[in-house]
């Protein structure tokens, strides 16, 4: 049997060392990142006799356990220490009267006037504004979009799950696709419909919070094919980013929804160190889509006989960033005063569409 005490020690070791969520984030990704130490032994498996592969997969998967509850508790740990020094330090009276001088005219938060402009120049291009819950339950977030039941993303670290009365467990949603399912299952093909909303993951760093915003697209019509997807894309992403001159990279990728599968990117240069969108020759990815997997349709008991189905999904903050030049993720959601007064937006602006 292979001996994994060595390395088992380095990471708590390394856990117990780390004294800020970065180092915490840093940690995970050494052990259990795409190419971790803990992953590469799993992949070894394979090459293994059937009992050791058996005994040495029970092991490692224990101290998969193991690693990520004690990497909470002390990811927990971190972020309750920080949150009472900031709390120490930025004490304040709220019996105290305001002062006059300090009251500034309200804006716009940055995330509602990007869901603003998404939603007038998609409700323009002929799609329906839908919703739908924050909580669902495993049917809609997952099976019913062909995510298998070993995909990561059903995995505890990954997922935020909640027990109900009758202990079942359901999920804050973990994108925003689920509203295409109940969509399919109570309207009439042709489907032509955008769900913008809030989405859960685990995950927190520059570009990761564990709550953001997401906008689906969805439309299922008579003979539509991967030219229409192209198309509306593009056109969608020349009026949000009002560049005329903005190109489109369609990258062969993969996701358990649809297929074929792409995600897009657009073109972009740097002037004096500032990036430039849709001048240059380099490329940013900004969403994902491809056509609708019929086991979608299957599982919503949909018989789509000359039907064609497109679907797209983007983050609400990764395009504010993009367009409005924010740097850190976690800045929308820290309350600076500062930062919204130099970010946010005058009631009065209002998405300018130009179809010029």
């Amino acid at each position: 049997m292979t001996n994994y005490d060595q390395l088992f020690q380095s990471a708590m070791i390394e856990i117990e060392k780390s004294d800020s969520v970065e180092c915490i984030d840093k940690v995970r990704i050494k052990f259990f990142g795409k190419n971790g130490l803990i992953n590469q032994e799993l992949r070894q498996l394979i090459n293994l006799e059937k009992d050791k592969k058996i005994e040495n997969g029970k092991i490692l998967n224990n101290f998969k356990n193991k690693f990520f509850d004690i990497l909470q508790k002390k990811k927990s740990e971190i972020e309750n220490e920080h949150t009472s020094r900031e709390i120490n330090k930025e004490f304040f009276d709220p019996s105290m009267p305001i002062r006059k001088e300090s009251l500034q005219v309200a804006t716009i938060h940055p995330i509602t006037q990007t869901i603003e402009e998404v939603v007038s120049i998609l409700g323009s291009m002929g799609l329906e504004f839908v919703e739908g819950p924050d909580v669902e339950d495993d049917f809609h977030n997952f099976t019913a979009l062909n995510i298998p039941s070993n995909h990561p993303a059903r995995q505890m670290h990954d997922t935020f799950y909640l027990e109900n009365d009758c202990k079942k467990m359901n999920v804050l949603r973990t994108h925003t696709s689920p509203v295409q399912i109940r969509t399919l299952m109570t309207k009439q093909l042709p489907v032509r419909i955008f769900a913008p909303g809030r989405t859960y993951r685990c995950d927190s760093d520059m570009t990761h919070t564990p709550m953001f915003h997401q906008v689906e697209g969805l439309v299922v019509d008579k003979n539509i094919n991967f030219a229409n997807l192209k198309w509306f894309l593009n056109k969608f992403c020349q009026l949000f980013f009002k560049k005329d001159s903005l190109r489109l990279r369609f990258r062969p990728s993969f996701f358990p929804f649809t297929e074929p599968s792409a995600e897009v990117d657009i073109n972009c240069g740097f002037k004096n160190k500032k990036l430039v969108l849709g001048e240059g020759d380099e490329w940013m990815e900004i969403l994902g889509c491809g056509m609708v997997h019929p086991n979608v349709f299957k599982a919503c008991n949909i018989k789509k006989e000359g039907y064609g189905a497109f679907a797209f999904g983007m983050g609400v903050e990764r395009m504010a960033m993009l367009k409005y030049g924010m740097s850190d993720l976690r800045n929308f959601f820290d309350g600076d005063l500062g930062w919204l007064r130099h970010y946010g937006f005058n009631f009065l602006d209002q998405p300018d569409l130009n179809w010029d």
